[in-house]
């Protein structure tokens, strides 16, 4: 398998760290999307990393049907639990985190990438009110845990790790910590997994 995608993307990050888990070997392809010389377009329409190759099945993307799909190629440590209350409550903490994904990175291209006279103030603000109140839910949701499951790491964990992660990357000025005691703990541990720590993106 080979898997296109840069070493910033937070949902890279989270396909590469269930790569790792299930102890599966792939070849990563760097790619910037954004730049003239992209060459994702050729596997996947919309042009977006993560953007999985396999040998006969053609391409997968989109990181949530990534993952998902990875699960099924091995047995070891499963990560989706089976259709179910489970399942739908680790998809619910995934889709939380992906949110915060999806606000981090669209305030971080207004912010740094629009010329600051075309610059949407109030849109960006919105966007962190999303990354707040969704750090305020999974916060509370976690709560005493050890994991956002309970006591075992699944791919709940490994999206709010990519997330956080994320706010780390591109807001190293704003203290998510503060605030989110129960999520702080969690970042802590994940951060010591070797999946993690090989994942763990270059400084901006």
């Amino acid at each position: 398998m080979k898997l296109i995608g840069s070493l910033t993307s937070p949902y890279v990050r989270k396909v590469r760290i269930v790569l790792a888990e299930k102890k599966l070997d792939y070849e990563l392809i760097l790619d910037d999307p954004w730049g003239p010389a992209t060459h994702v377009t050729a596997h996947n329409p919309l042009g977006k990393v993560p953007c999985l190759i396999m040998d006969e099945n053609g391409a997968l993307f989109d990181s949530r049907v990534i993952v998902e799909y990875l699960d099924t190629l091995s047995p070891v440590g499963r990560l989706i639990p089976p259709p179910g209350r489970e399942r739908v409550e680790v998809k619910r903490w995934e889709a939380v985190a992906d949110g915060i994904m999806d606000a981090a990175a669209a305030a971080f291209m207004e912010t740094h990438r629009r010329p600051e006279p075309q610059r949407n103030i109030d849109w960006v603000d919105r966007q962190h009110h999303k990354i707040r109140a969704g750090l305020d839910y999974m916060d509370q949701l976690l709560g005493e845990q050890s994991y956002c499951m309970g006591v075992n790491l699944c791919l709940a964990d490994i999206a709010v790790g990519a997330a956080l992660g994320y706010l780390d990357l591109r807001f190293p000025d704003t203290d998510w910590r503060a605030g989110h005691p129960h999520l702080a703990r969690l970042a802590e541990k994940l951060g010591t997994r070797p999946s993690f720590a090989a994942t763990r993106p270059p400084a901006a």
